[in-house]
């Protein structure tokens, strides 16, 4: 029997394209730009970065000057009557209400005794006082006193003005940075101070 060739039988064989072929017979669909094409094809191809590379590098570039911070915030805690571990857990008991030693010490990320210390100290001088548990009246909880509230704001506002002259001496496409920065570096501080062990 006579072999028919496809294109005798009424078949239509189909060419070999290139890909830029290819995209210039697409782009003649209604008149759609080969570029919009190209620039599609190339967008599919973008690999996505790692987050622990990322994550490494910000870390390798910022620590020695988060040190250096550090540093010149906790300088002015030398000269001050309330340290930055008692002012974490007042600001903590402000926010929070009365809670348990042990409640205290694991969100702050801290040992029992070392917050049963920073607590006597800050009882001694009418800061904090201790209050029955409302729940379990076998058990006591820590609350800040009134004067205690007066002297954590008194505090706190004198370290505000502290890093708003820090900040202050940026320039202001810096500060408008750290300021879009500022949630992040919230989060991270959340994240890193509950539950913590020292």
């Amino acid at each position: 029997p006579t072999r028919v060739r496809p294109h005798e039988s009424g078949e239509t064989s189909h060419p070999s394209y290139s890909s830029s072929t290819f995209i210039d017979s697409l782009a003649k669909i209604k008149c759609v730009p080969s570029s919009l094409f190209l620039q599609r094809r190339t967008t599919l191809t973008v690999m996505p970065e790692n987050p622990r590379e990322d994550a490494y590098a910000i870390a390798k570039e910022i620590r020695p000057f988060l040190t250096k911070l550090y540093v010149a915030y906790f300088r002015i805690s030398e000269v001050s009557d309330i340290t930055g571990p008692q002012l974490s857990i007042m600001e903590r008991l402000i926010n929070s209400g009365p809670m348990r030693i042990s409640q205290l010490a694991q969100e702050e990320g801290i040992r029992m005794p070392t917050a049963s210390n920073t607590l006597h100290q800050l009882e001694q001088r009418d800061l904090v006082h201790r209050v029955r548990d409302e729940a379990d009246r076998r058990g006591v909880k820590v609350e800040v006193t009134d004067n205690g509230l007066r002297e954590y704001n008194r505090v706190a506002e004198e370290r505000t003005q502290y890093v708003a002259d820090m900040i202050g001496s940026l320039d202001s496409d810096s500060i408008e940075l750290l300021k879009k920065a500022t949630p992040a570096l919230g989060s991270l501080a959340e994240a890193y101070s509950t539950g913590r062990k020292e």
